[in-house]
């Protein structure tokens, strides 16, 4: 497949109206000492550059002759024994394009004059202080202005608003990165519906789940990897895996691989010991029908906001059937009084990150899908375990069934739909 990012940049360049842009990359995260976090390279410049080391930045100067500037970290044999090999300048130039090519540690210096001619800068200010300050001190550094009336940035916008425009409708290439993402994710569910028998522990498949992802070619989870046996599935974003899956209960998967840096976001729940018990059966076809008339909703040129009120329409009449709450199904809603049972969104963005760029909203309403968009649907049910309003039969049940889905101009299109989902699909899939 033709590489898309010299496209993207003369997208972006012209979408800038003549603006000048300017969009750094991250840092190695110290986890103690000079221990360092494995990097993951920062989304607007996988989208735009495709340069996967730390401590770059990217000009871009739309008119200009030399649009695409990089700042990176040069070749040096000494640093390169400790963190590894580097691209280097020449690399920059060579291999990812760039029109100018410079050392990072060059970049406060040079920013001033190839600033100069531009009265905007898209900039993503008060994200870090560090570069708050180079940004800031170039455009005070600027004199030539004064004496020969070129003109200097005086406005800044947030590079994230154009940007999330342009990331939210997917190329051909995301599709297939997304799609990729969305096979290894499957077979990484499967591995977990196999591994989470009776006395395993919640780390034991959340090794097996992040073990697949690597084994199939992916780099590793889009985000840590939340596996919640029993009450643990109430806590939305719980993260420490380290409970024993008791017979009878029920597992919960939140899980994603990612592949060429974009990521699947899947979750399943489903029986430790292979089959449902009735009150948990009656809740999880309960959040499979509001799963499934949300996605009915992920057409384009709906609303976004229609598949979140598609699933709490049906769970609102669902917890008055399951005792959960009383009362009239439409006031129920209005006066919100499902958030108890069901306190999140629907679904959200996917992309490069988990929950991706790109703006919700419209001027004052919801936004319209859009054929290209990649949506989560993602309904769920949570009923703590200490809970006394609700029926003792369904306290510490938490179910919770995401897919991946995309917006096609013939309805929605789920990526993820080799994943496990029907009563009958999730219990087959757990037998041993």
């Amino acid at each position: 497949m033709t590489d898309p990012r010299p496209s993207r940049r003369a997208r972006y360049l012209d979408r800038l109206d003549g603006a000048a842009a300017l969009l750094f990359g991250g840092v190695h995260a110290v986890r103690n000492s000079d221990s360092e976090y494995r990097y993951r390279p920062h989304s607007d410049i996988v989208y735009l550059c495709g340069w996967e080391e730390p401590e770059v930045a990217a000009l871009f100067r739309p008119g200009s002759d030399q649009p695409f500037v990089l700042f990176v970290l040069p070749k040096d044999r000494e640093r390169e024994t400790w963190t590894g090999r580097r691209g280097g300048v020449e690399a920059a130039h060579a291999k990812y394009g760039a029109d100018l090519a410079f050392p990072y540690s060059e970049l406060a210096t040079r920013l001033p004059v190839l600033l100069q001619g531009y009265d905007r800068l898209h900039y993503a200010y008060g994200e870090s202080a560090e570069h708050d300050k180079v940004v800031f001190g170039a455009i005070a550094n600027v004199r030539a202005p004064l004496r020969n009336g070129t003109c200097l940035p005086w406005k800044i916008e947030h590079s994230g608003v154009l940007l999330g425009e342009l990331r939210l409708t997917k190329d051909d290439a995301e599709l297939a990165a997304l799609r990729r993402a969305a096979a290894i994710t499957t077979e990484a569910h499967l591995a977990a519906m196999q591994a989470g028998r009776p006395g395993a522990y919640e780390y034991e498949v959340e090794a097996a789940i992040d073990g697949t992802f690597r084994r199939l070619g992916g780099t590793g989870a889009g985000y840590t990897t939340i596996v919640g046996g029993g009450e643990n599935a109430c806590v939305l974003h719980y993260i420490e895996n380290r409970s024993e899956l008791r017979p009878g209960s029920l597992c919960l998967v939140d899980a994603g691989g990612e592949f060429d840096w974009y990521t699947a976001d899947v979750t399943r729940t489903w029986p430790v010991s292979g089959r449902f018990s009735s009150p948990q059966r009656d809740v999880y076809t309960l959040v499979l029908e509001a799963q499934l008339a949300a996605i009915a909703r992920a057409e384009a040129g709906r609303p976004f906001r229609e598949m979140h009120d598609a699933a709490v329409a049906v769970l609102t009449r669902g917890m008055v059937e399951l005792g959960l709450l009383d009362g009239d199904v439409d006031e129920l809603i209005v006066e919100e009084r499902y958030r108890k049972y069901y306190m999140h969104g629907t679904g959200h963005w996917l992309g490069l990150d988990v929950h991706d760029a790109g703006a919700y909203h419209v001027g004052m309403g919801s936004r319209k899908l859009e054929p290209g968009q990649v949506v989560t649907v993602e309904p769920g049910l949570y009923i703590a375990s200490d809970d006394e309003d609700a029926p003792a039969a369904l306290r510490g049940i938490g179910v919770r069934i995401e897919d991946d889905v995309l917006i096609t101009a013939g309805g929605p299109d789920i990526l993820t739909a080799a994943c496990p989902k029907s009563l009958r699909a999730v219990e087959a899939a757990c037998a041993r």
